[in-house]
């Protein structure tokens, strides 16, 4: 599965660069909650991490790799305890998770990533969540990922569901 989800990201990161000389206007792309959207975007709450900082994430390229050029904010996040909210992507079926991606926004098409990796944090939960479309926040240790294998940026362990 993981190298399901590494070529994905790798290929979204790619994409992504290979856009970089023609944006997309801002509030419109992946990673962006579409006005669209069948399910509500994500409330703002002042006690988590903001998708706007960790998707603020410049790239660079090194020997034919795209990877994250990360900024000192996202930089002095990397191994404290933060909480991040989002809503579930299950890297395996079941009712309950313990290892999932969190994303800045819904899936609305089982075939499709809302985002790049910059909108996605990998989670690893000590007790498994249920899974559910409506927005989780998650607490844990924060991970900020310079050369990911599988091309992730983020990733929270040990953690646990907050209201």
């Amino acid at each position: 599965m993981h190298k399901l989800i590494a070529s994905a990201l790798l290929a979204l990161a790619g994409a992504a660069h290979a856009q970089l000389s023609a944006p997309l206007p801002a509030g419109s792309g992946a990673g962006v909650h579409s006005p669209d959207s069948p399910f509500a975007p994500l409330p703002v709450r002042s006690d988590v991490v903001p998708w706007s900082l960790l998707t603020d994430v410049k790239t660079r390229t090194e020997k034919n790799r795209i990877l994250p050029a990360f900024g000192a904010r996202q930089a002095a996040l990397d191994q404290k305890t933060q909480r991040v909210q989002g809503f579930m992507m299950p890297l395996e079926p079941g009712e309950k998770q313990s290892h999932f991606l969190l994303s800045s926004v819904p899936l609305t098409c089982s075939f499709c990533l809302p985002g790049g990796p910059e909108s996605m944090v990998e989670v690893k939960t000590r007790t498994p969540l249920k899974y559910t479309l409506d927005p989780v926040t998650v607490e844990g240790k924060f991970a900020v990922l310079a050369d990911d294998p599988y091309g992730l940026y983020y990733r929270v362990t040990d953690a646990v569901g907050v209201k």
